[in-house]
């Protein structure tokens, strides 16, 4: 896939709840998102934008020499940022698959960017994701370790058929830790931001239950390891002592 056909766009905001200005924070002496970034560079898939509602975001960001475009500041998610940011940097529609990668995921292995977007070169594929397989007890019952229920299609990959917070499937077998990063198609991201909510998104507060509801085939890659989400002091701690060196 040449790369022109590939933009990975990583949405980032100060307001964080738990960690304010995390994506901001120091890590091994340079600010969260530079790392982001550099993770999502290793790939080498495409070009690497930060999409931001963010002065001091947007001047970190350039100082990475990297870019980095202002959108609105009120945008309810990360998708819906995303699709701004698409608009301005590629209004001729030369890119055909936008990848979003969470801006506080300073561990990703650029492989793991890569399995995502690979499951796209199926073409009844809409939108790749990513999972790894829950190995400690605490999590599998844990609502903010999102699950991913789905039917495997080729080893190491399944269709998802639910996401849910809930301990599922039942019965014995793996559970699936679903990775929030995503890579769509670009048709079925715009389908996507035009939909409204979902029931079950509503109620699961998973915003990928809405392209399941309507009907857009997800795939998921199952990965080896988590990537560290860094959301609350703890968290940046972890961080730290992983990427010390």
């Amino acid at each position: 896939m040449p790369k022109s056909d590939v933009l990975i766009l990583i949405p980032a905001r100060l307001a964080a709840t738990r960690l304010p200005g995390k994506p901001l924070a120091d890590i091994a002496g340079k600010p969260m998102i530079e790392h982001v970034i550099r993770r999502a560079e290793a790939a080498h898939l495409g070009e690497v934008i930060v999409a931001t509602d963010s002065e001091p975001i947007l001047a970190a960001v350039e100082k990475a020499g990297a870019r980095a475009l202002m959108t609105r500041t009120d945008h309810a998610s990360g998708s819906d940022r995303i699709h701004e940011a698409l608009q301005i940097a590629d209004p001729d529609g030369r890119v055909r698959i936008v990848v979003n990668v969470q801006g506080d995921l300073p561990t990703l292995a650029p492989d793991d960017l890569r399995s995502a977007v690979g499951l796209l070169d199926d073409p009844a594929v809409d939108i790749g994701t990513l999972c790894a397989a829950i190995t400690k007890d605490e999590e599998r019952f844990n609502p903010n370790v999102v699950k991913v229920v789905g039917s495997p299609v080729a080893p190491d990959r399944l269709r998802a058929l639910y996401f849910t917070r809930a301990t599922a499937p039942y019965g014995e077998g793996p559970l699936y830790h679903h990775i929030g990063l995503y890579a769509y198609r670009r048709a079925a991201l715009e389908r996507f931001v035009a939909l409204p909510p979902s029931m079950l998104e509503k109620r699961e507060k998973l915003e990928q239950l809405r392209a399941l509801e309507a009907g857009l085939r997800i795939d998921v890659a199952i990965v080896s390891s988590v990537p560290l989400g860094v959301d609350t002091p703890d968290d940046l701690e972890t961080a730290r002592r992983l990427l010390a060196n």
